[in-house]
């Protein structure tokens, strides 16, 4: 029964997950609250240490469900390699995939070397110093009342930028650099991106496609960094990770897949009509939620 019961919790984590990656609401955000009120119970006998060690790689571990949608459903557009496309095609596919690379550069530098850093000097990393729910509720409020401003002020301007494929190098930079903003949780990686995007007057559509793209290396690299940082974890603890945990993972895994799948659809033929608007307003009303949630719990 317990098992039953921890499964039931990862396909709701793994729902939440591919709802809220695509959507500017903050995926993070939102593990972190359901974290809140539904724990999960992988660790057996293995202590507190064990279960938070298992979290921290367990909400970013999913994303990579969330991440093979955006491949399946952009396979083609995404393949370099394709024999139905043409040498300039291929080119263009290539050209695709570097500027997402350029794009990936300033929160690798941001998130790896700098959190290095802090944790040198401070003794705790990035997550140990902004990783909760308070933060979470003033960047939700913080970047709705953006989106609404931005939305607002870009309404009557002509895009400059219709296609994804007509974003340039130096637009992919600026776009990496709003992408940093992200390592905040609640601020949300495609939330960050897509502002940045419309503040430089890129249309929707685009915007929405390329911060999928750039999902693919941020969150394979987030996944990879986490994954080796738990098994070094066990390695030195020497604990046995109970199969629970592994079915557990794999099962939410799943299920991000999935949802991501109908989410990315959603999104794509949503901002067609239109604006992202709706999605900030989501964020205020979440945000002052979560504040009268948690803050009575802390006076």
């Amino acid at each position: 029964m317990t098992e039953f019961i921890e499964i039931i919790k990862a396909i709701i984590f793994g729902v939440v997950e591919g709802i809220t990656e695509w959507l500017p609401v903050s995926s993070t955000g939102h593990l972190i609250l359901l974290d809140e009120f539904l724990k999960l119970n992988v660790a057996g006998g293995l202590g507190a240490v064990f279960a938070e060690e298992y979290m921290s790689m367990f909400e970013v571990v999913i994303q990579l469900g969330a991440i093979l949608a955006v491949v399946v459903m952009f396979f083609t557009k995404l393949n370099p390699f394709a024999p139905s496309k043409s040498a300039a095609e291929k080119r263009g596919t290539w050209s695709l995939w570097f500027k997402v690379v350029v794009a990936s550069i300033p929160a690798a530098l941001i998130g790896i070397v700098g959190d290095k850093i802090l944790e040198k000097v401070t003794g705790k990393d990035i997550d140990g110093w902004i990783y909760n729910a308070i933060t979470v509720a003033a960047t939700l409020i913080i970047y709705g009342i953006l989106f609404i401003i931005v939305e607002k002020w870009q309404q009557n301007k002509p895009t400059r930028i219709e296609r994804v494929e007509e974003i340039g190098y130096r637009d992919a930079l600026l776009i990496g650099c709003f992408q940093t903003l992200s390592i905040v949780p609640g601020t949300s990686r495609s939330g960050s991106t897509i502002l940045g995007s419309r503040i430089m007057g890129i249309a929707r559509p685009a915007a929405a496609e390329f911060s999928f793209f750039m999902g693919i290396p941020a969150m394979v690299g987030a996944s990879l960094l986490k994954g080796y940082g738990f098994f070094d974890y066990v390695s030195e603890s020497g604990v046995s990770v109970p199969a629970l945990a592994w079915i557990v993972l794999a099962v939410a895994s799943i299920v991000a897949f999935a949802v991501s799948m109908v989410a990315i659809k959603f999104l794509m033929e949503f901002v067609k009509k239109h604006s992202f608007a709706p999605f900030g307003i989501y964020r205020i009303v979440l945000g002052a939620l979560v504040l009268l949630y948690f803050i009575p719990a802390m006076i």
